[in-house]
């Protein structure tokens, strides 16, 4: 059991790291790595959302007060969800993307959606803690 709490913890931080990266997208890093360098970093960074929040799960997996491994449960659909969906929206807001309207209005349903089922998500979670508590 230990070496998969170990395994977990490497594997979130692997995760929180490469995320991060993504997110910001170094083109100077990616060039002095010699991997592919696309012409916009809409693309990574949205994975990078992604890859964080998964890292945001498995931590929140690492930190659980069980001792059973489970899956990434609800928690974790939030985490990433919300981070994909707030990166996208970052994008949207500030990134300059060369798409017509009807792209626009796509990616914004998107990112609304995420942001959405995550706050659904969250009461959800918060209902079923408060049901447990009493």
């Amino acid at each position: 059991m230990k070496a998969a709490r170990t395994l977990l913890a490497i594997d979130s931080s692997v995760n929180l790291l490469l995320g991060a990266l993504l997110v910001f997208f170094p083109k100077p890093l990616a060039l002095a790595l010699g991997i592919p360098v696309p012409a916009s970093a809409f693309y990574p960074s949205i994975l990078g959302g992604v890859l964080f929040g998964v890292g945001i799960a498995l931590a929140l997996e690492y930190w659980r007060p069980h001792e059973r491994l489970g899956g990434l449960g609800l928690g974790g659909a939030i985490a990433i969800n919300l981070c994909g969906g707030l990166v996208l929206a970052g994008w949207l807001i500030g990134g300059s993307m060369n798409v017509p309207i009807h792209g626009y209005v796509l990616m914004w349903a998107l990112a609304g959606f995420l942001v959405i089922i995550s706050a659904v998500e969250l009461i959800v979670r918060a209902r079923n803690e408060d049901d447990r508590s009493s």
